[in-house]
């Protein structure tokens, strides 16, 4: 766990720019207010991925059945709580 607050889009923004500009990794870190290693690795995950966004949604096992399907499963069990699949 780091020891200062995430950094905002704009500032990864900021890097980015600086960084394709030609500035140096520590004169972007000055700009921007953080360490070298923020600069290189933010840098580095932008170049790779191609946006330096993160990227948390999406995540997880995909659900099997929609919204419409789930209120259909909710209909069937309320009419029949001992139906089976073949019912």
């Amino acid at each position: 766990m780091g020891k200062r607050k995430d950094l905002s889009e704009f500032d990864k923004g900021q890097i980015v720019m600086a960084r394709r500009l030609g500035q140096s990794i520590s004169k972007t870190a000055a700009l921007v207010g953080c360490s070298r290693s923020a600069v290189v690795s933010i840098y580095q995950k932008c170049s790779k991925e191609g946006t330096a966004v993160n990227r948390r949604q999406g995540r997880g096992v995909p659900r099997l059945i929609d919204a419409r399907g789930e209120r259909r499963l909710v209909r069937v069990v309320r009419s029949n709580r001992r139906a089976t699949v073949a019912q």
